[in-house]
């Protein structure tokens, strides 16, 4: 079972747009599964514009709101840099991957297992009425606004807690001239709308092109046709954005 675990991707390129300084993770997966991982960043994620702020509402949603969002692992990251991670609310993930992060600072969570993305979570039994309660979201600006939109139409006092902000990457000439000799092969991930747009936008055409030779690996089927309206002719979608499931629809 080990021997067939370190082969499954068979020396394939795997290229992961995670945010800059993220990905390394993610690439000792794809090693461990036999493939070659390469690291062209779709987001760079910066501290929020103002600290000051951000801390002190931060810290008033830990202390006031009686339920806390958590829209990503990079939310509880900026999270814990501004205000130690203490509260007696219901904390809620958005997915797998934010709920450990935030079991690592030694709170309860729920989350949602199948369907890992804002409609998952809106499904979970302490979102289904909010009706005059206090919902901290906390994340970046951003993003598509169904969360906001639900818990409004819901009833939900909602206050939103910006954290870090999502910018476009830095690519250098490394970057780019590794997206113009990918092989048809190689599989490019995507968990965000953001990094795919960004990557269009960033690479020089005919890098851009190339890239889009690759199949494409979408984490949702919004993504998926975003990859296919973006210029991928073949595109997969894999269960969630988890590590496991988009490796698993990259062989």
């Amino acid at each position: 079972m080990a021997h067939a675990r370190t082969e499954e991707l068979r020396g394939r390129t795997i290229v992961i747009t995670r945010p800059a300084g993220t990905g390394s993770a993610f690439a000792r997966q794809v090693r461990a599964h036999g493939g070659l991982p390469l690291l062209l960043p779709g987001l760079a994620l910066r501290a929020a514009a103002d600290e000051a702020l951000a801390g002190a509402q931060l810290r008033e949603a830990l202390r006031c709101d009686p339920l806390l969002l958590f829209t990503s692992p990079a939310a509880v990251r900026f999270s814990a840099a501004l205000a130690p991670l203490r509260t007696r609310a219901t904390v809620l993930a958005v997915g797998q991957g934010t709920a450990a992060a935030l079991r690592r600072h030694g709170l309860a969570v729920q989350a949602p297992t199948r369907r890992q993305d804002s409609e998952g979570l809106l499904d979970l039994p302490a979102l289904r009425d909010v009706r005059g309660r206090g919902v901290a979201l906390v994340g970046a600006a951003g993003g598509r606004g169904l969360l906001q939109q639900r818990l409004v139409e819901g009833g939900a006092r909602l206050r939103e807690v910006q954290v870090y902000r999502r910018a476009a990457p830095r690519l250098d000439r490394r970057h780019v001239e590794a997206a113009a000799q990918l092989p048809t092969s190689a599989r490019v991930l995507f968990s965000s709308a953001q990094a795919l747009a960004n990557l269009r936008e960033g690479l020089p055409a005919p890098a851009w092109a190339r890239l889009c030779r690759a199949v494409a690996v979408a984490s949702s089927e919004r993504l998926e046709a975003a990859a296919r309206e973006a210029g991928f002719g073949r595109v997969r979608r894999a269960a969630s954005a988890m590590i496991a499931d988009l490796l698993a629809a990259a062989r």
